[in-house]
């Protein structure tokens, strides 16, 4: 703490640091982490008073789970990771979020808000390059319903996560995991799972979505997050884009906070000392519509391999490919006409070109 505050080292006496030096040399690695876990155990609540959107999962070696359940726009949800978190003194914190979307943790909440809002030609090149154009332009649609429900709350998503990121790095040995499927794989199997007309019909319905909502909305949905809902309601009629997106979802999940909860090693002072194992306790932060399916999913056998697989693309998919580039470059053909047409018509009309113009004529008629 004196390290990372100045006042607290300036203001010690002159003799303290060689104090602190010897202090120092005379406890081993070991012996100083015993004494922050030591710290960190007592700080621990044995019976934590926990929100009530808090579900205790245990493992067969003894670890606990805290999974809490929250709505990704919602400000209740934010104060519940804080307080659990706090309350136990976790050893892992696995929230809902894979590496392509790991910025938005460091990523202040105006910036957010900013980004949730310009979905531009840019972002749609950038998320074609990294997913394809199927996914690329489902991302980009499901990015639109974000910054939909971001306009009408004033509200960047992920809160929760970023004050997740935050009290775990206050909880000492506390380590931070990502806990969701790639974006891209959730997207490229998503994608082949529907037929060329659902796509269609999907794509039409996230354009067209302008529902209102308000924040009293968003808390009612707290016990089904509000943009898992908006989609649950849209892909209904689409179990296979169901699976896809929320079921094999809450199987990664699930599989990632059970190898979060494995046992901890506790240090030891020579290599002849036996190893000492103690029960690990987790956190894991997830939109409440996940929190049925980890449940669900908790004393099974998973095997994530399956659900990380890429099918290749179908005749659909390459139809509605060929269809997109169509219709792209088309539009871009009509644009560079009608823009041509019109710079042609413009340089025609100025006197200069007119002048020039006529003297041609003369010319060519006195020949």
């Amino acid at each position: 703490q004196a390290a990372a505050d100045p006042m607290s080292s300036s203001d010690a006496p002159e003799d303290g640091p060689k104090e602190t030096s010897s202090v120092s040399q005379n406890i081993s690695d070991a012996d100083a982490f015993k004494i922050l876990l030591e710290m960190k155990m007592k700080k621990r609540q044995k019976k934590p008073n926990l929100p009530s959107t808090v579900t205790e999962l245990d493992t067969e070696d003894g670890s606990k789970v805290y999974v809490v359940g929250t709505a990704h726009f919602s400000d209740s949800s934010k104060k519940d990771v804080v307080k659990t978190i706090q309350e136990v003194q976790p050893d892992v914190v696995v929230v809902e979020l894979c590496q392509y979307r790991v910025s938005m943790l460091k990523m202040d909440e105006k910036t957010l808000l900013k980004e949730a809002k310009e979905i531009n030609l840019e972002k749609l090149q950038q998320a074609i390059k990294q997913n394809g154009v199927m996914s690329g332009l489902m991302q980009m649609l499901l990015l639109k319903v974000s910054a939909h429900i971001t306009e009408q709350l004033g509200m960047a998503p992920g809160g929760e996560f970023r004050e997740a990121f935050k009290e775990a790095s206050k909880v000492p040995f506390c380590k931070f995991h990502l806990g969701d499927r790639p974006i891209p794989v959730t997207f490229k199997r998503a994608i082949a799972a529907l037929s060329f007309w659902q796509k269609v019909k999907l794509a039409w319905g996230l354009c067209f979505l302008s529902d209102p909502i308000s924040k009293d909305d968003v808390e009612k949905c707290k016990q089904k997050d509000l943009l898992e809902q908006m989609m649950a309601e849209m892909i209904g009629e689409f179990p296979d884009l169901h699976r896809t997106i929320v079921s094999e979802r809450d199987i990664y999940l699930t599989y990632m906070l059970k190898q979060a909860a494995k046992q901890i090693e506790l240090p030891r002072a020579s290599e002849t000392e036996s190893r000492k194992y103690i029960p690990a306790v987790v956190v894991g932060v997830v939109g409440m519509g996940h929190v049925p399916g980890i449940e669900k999913n908790w004393n099974s056998d998973l095997n994530i391999q399956e659900i990380m697989s890429v099918p290749p693309p179908s005749a659909s998919s390459k139809i509605f490919k060929f269809v997109i580039k169509a219709t792209v470059f088309g539009l871009m053909g009509y644009g560079c006409y009608r823009i041509g047409q019109r710079t042609v018509q413009f340089i025609l009309s100025m006197p200069a070109a007119q002048s020039y113009l006529q003297k041609l004529t003369e010319i060519r008629s006195q020949h």
